[in-house]
């Protein structure tokens, strides 16, 4: 080696190797006397073992996403045929005047929710005197037609909570507006409540909340159109 020359680093010596491909095919010996950490402890151990711990574990990391991504499958499916059977008892529901009950029983039923109601307005005049369209005040109805989706969160106090069998076991709330169709205003509202403060949370995702909305308020606009 010339004397001025700088000494080789290990980046020289990395880039040669990855630029090299083939060196280790002329000098298979070198790599029965490599050691490395295990990475298990202090243990040293050959290339090989090391890469096929390393292997080991990335097939194990494989393996657990695997595990979550049935695990979220199944659930998605349980809730998909919770959501159908709730969708049927409203198809079998007869009276229009039964649906809110309806709704809230099987909401209940299905999603083992504490407790469930549901209140609307602007319906047919023959429904004026059903208790499903009393205590609801104009502030309510205001801050209903104001979600453009589902609150979830701590029970602040709201009117909706009042109308819960057991308003005071009522820690953390749902509440879902209920409209015919999206770009309509909203004319019931729908709240599931439970003693467990984490059960609706803030930062939780509403779209599953979404479409229960949807359905119930289809169905509810039957209330809005004629006698049944």
């Amino acid at each position: 080696m010339n004397p001025i020359d700088p000494p080789i680093t290990e980046d020289d010596i990395a880039n040669f190797l990855a630029n090299t491909p083939d060196f280790f095919e002329r000098h298979a010996e070198l790599l029965a006397t490599v050691q490395l950490s295990s990475g298990h402890g202090s243990r040293a151990v050959s290339l090989q073992e090391r890469q096929a711990g390393l292997l080991r574990d990335k097939i194990k990391l494989l393996e657990a996403r695997m595990v979550d991504m049935i695990r979220h499958g199944q659930e998605n499916v349980g809730i998909a045929e919770k959501l159908h059977r709730c969708t049927r008892h409203l198809l079998l529901t007869a009276q229009a005047r039964d649906l809110p009950a309806a709704i809230v029983d099987v909401l209940k039923t299905e999603f083992l929710m504490p407790q469930a109601a549901i209140k609307v307005w602007q319906v047919n005049d023959i429904f004026a005197d059903e208790g499903f369209c009393k205590g609801v005040s104009t502030d309510t109805q205001i801050f209903t037609r104001s979600l453009t989706a589902p609150y979830c969160g701590a029970n602040a106090g709201f009117e909706a909570a009042s109308w819960l069998p057991q308003p005071e076991l009522a820690v953390s709330l749902a509440l879902i507006p209920l409209r015919a169709d999206p770009t309509q205003d909203a004319f019931g509202l729908l709240v599931l409540a439970s003693p467990d403060p984490d059960r609706f949370q803030a930062d939780m995702g509403t779209d599953f909340l979404a479409q229960i909305g949807e359905l119930a308020g289809a169905a509810i606009s039957r209330l809005r159109l004629r006698a049944a």
